[in-house]
């Protein structure tokens, strides 16, 4: 598994599964119950993550659409 993005913001992370899922390639969101105990202050971001034969992929889509990669 590798990271591709990191944020906060649960819209964001939702669009980007969706954007993902229409390629093809399944995401995996890590720490959404850390950042929920927390108290979704935003202290802790959510991360998400793909196969590692999918991330060069995942990151070319991030970047077609505008998004920067936390790689």
């Amino acid at each position: 598994m590798q990271e591709v993005l990191r944020t906060n913001d649960a819209v964001k992370i939702s669009w980007i599964q969706a954007l993902l899922a229409d390629a093809g390639i399944e995401a995996v969101i890590l720490d959404t119950h850390t950042s929920i105990l927390e108290g979704s202050i935003g202290a802790i971001p959510r991360r998400i993550c793909v196969a590692d034969e999918d991330a060069g992929q995942a990151r070319a889509i991030l970047a077609q659409a505008g998004e920067e990669s936390t790689w």
